[in-house]
């Protein structure tokens, strides 16, 4: 089991942890620019996490079941699964496109988007948004190869990808001397040439799983399963990100350079976070298959050694981030100490929460691996609404706490998940071994 676990999980990770770059390295780029460019970017990215978080509920709901058909051997339900899934991905995000476009200025405005960001943030937000097709399809293309056990071709894409964005990054901005929308523009091109890979690799003739209509089957018996599974993972997704926003929103009371210093701490926790995650998708995609073969001893045990190597990722990964914090946010802040200063009163907060987030995604990974998405959405939800609003919000309005609130509400809000999911781990254990 370890070495089914490593040898999925090690390509998965270092996905993970190139992932936070296109983000890192966006945040990099526009701090570097001005600290209202980072706060443009930083808000708008918590509103896109919101919006792509449907193409997200899709790919681990259909993930689940193309897993756990795979892990059966029935062919003929992981096809009809994987095209519901493709099309039912790309009609979403069509839909999603025709309702937020038109409507971005007034969009923003109502998440209460700081006036100084608004005119070109409203610009930059319509081109990220145009980005979603690819975004949602890539997302599926990848869960469906997690599904499969193929996680080689997942990081070989992303490595692509993130050179691709790099190149023309640096074309777009340092050559050129363009600003915030051709840094846009370059995520653009990057998401849409691993589409291009996807589509190609989905369409092979020599492909058992390729796309082909004849399988498109939106009848309730293969969409009801999808959507009973996807939907709380997009409720927990979309709303969490939702809650990002909204907390963009309270520290924006602080001032614009707040919204950015928050963005720019989160990515730099994403850095501790991520790998984890990779572990945790590598566990999901491993216990659905054997949930499929009908070995649960087996899907427990993957949890427990999921859970050892995130714990061990997490105390690694925290001790060199708190060697390296102040190289890695004067990397942000440029010259600019008083946005150096903001972020560290934010993430020198965050970042005593890494071990128990690790914990947190070992028990996810556990959860959708047995398709108790309710729990998992019930979780994250608390971790939003209960563990983080709520303090910030007294923090505001009952001390005189600083923006260091916002930092404390991260570190309160994370730690506290991470102890309640060890704790749900326990309960729902026993319900697995006794059914």
């Amino acid at each position: 089991m370890w070495k089914v676990l490593i040898s999925t999980a090690i390509p998965l990770v270092l996905y993970n942890s190139i992932s936070p770059l296109f983000s890192f390295f966006d945040i990099l780029i526009a701090s570097n620019m001005s600290a209202a460019v980072a706060s443009t970017v930083s808000f708008i990215s918590q509103i896109q996490f919101m919006l792509s978080s449907v193409g997200g509920g899709l790919a681990v709901g259909g993930g689940i079941l193309i897993a756990r058909y795979f892990g059966a051997g029935d062919m003929d339900r992981v096809n009809r699964n994987i095209n519901t899934l493709v099309f039912l991905a790309l009609i979403i995000s069509l839909v999603i496109l025709l309702l937020i476009i038109p409507f971005s200025t007034p969009f923003l405005k109502f998440l209460k988007m700081p006036g100084d960001l608004l005119e070109t943030g409203s610009v930059y937000f319509i081109l990220e948004t145009a980005m979603l097709i690819c975004v949602f399809i890539n997302t599926i293309y990848f869960s469906i190869e997690k599904a499969k056990g193929n996680t080689k071709i997942i990081l070989f894409c992303n490595i692509f990808m993130l050179t691709l964005k790099l190149s023309l990054t640096l074309f777009l901005v340092h050559v050129i001397g363009g600003g915030i929308l051709l840094l846009s523009a370059a995520s653009f091109v990057s998401h849409l040439g691993i589409t291009c890979i996807a589509v190609k690799n989905m369409t092979m003739r020599r492909n058992p799983f390729r796309l082909s209509f004849k399988y498109v089957d939106f009848s309730a018996r293969t969409l009801m399963p999808i959507l009973m599974l996807s939907l709380p993972v997009f409720m927990e997704k979309f709303v969490f990100s939702l809650g990002k926003v909204i907390v963009n929103s309270m520290s924006a009371a602080y001032g614009s350079m707040v919204v950015g210093a928050l963005g720019i701490s989160n990515r730099i926790s994403g850095i501790a976070t991520m790998p984890p995650i990779g572990v945790e998708d590598a566990e999901a995609s491993i216990v659905s298959q054997n949930l499929g073969n009908n070995n649960i001893p087996r899907a427990l045990g993957i949890f427990k050694r999921t859970l050892i190597i995130n714990m061990g990722l997490g105390l690694l990964f925290f001790i060199l981030m708190t060697i390296f914090k102040d190289h890695i946010i004067l990397l942000f802040a440029k010259n600019d100490l008083l946005f150096a200063a903001e972020i560290e009163k934010i993430y020198n907060y965050e970042r005593y929460a890494t071990i128990l987030l690790a914990a947190s995604a070992s028990v996810m990974g556990l959860l959708y691996g047995f398709g108790y998405t309710r729990i998992s959405m019930i979780l994250n939800l608390t971790r939003l609404f209960v563990y983080r609003i709520p303090p910030l919000w007294i923090m505001q309005n009952f001390t005189s706490i600083g923006s260091e609130g916002v930092g404390m509400a991260m570190m309160i809000s994370n730690g506290l998940i991470g102890i309640t999911a060890i704790l749900v781990s326990v309960f729902v254990i026993r319900k697995i071994r006794v059914r």
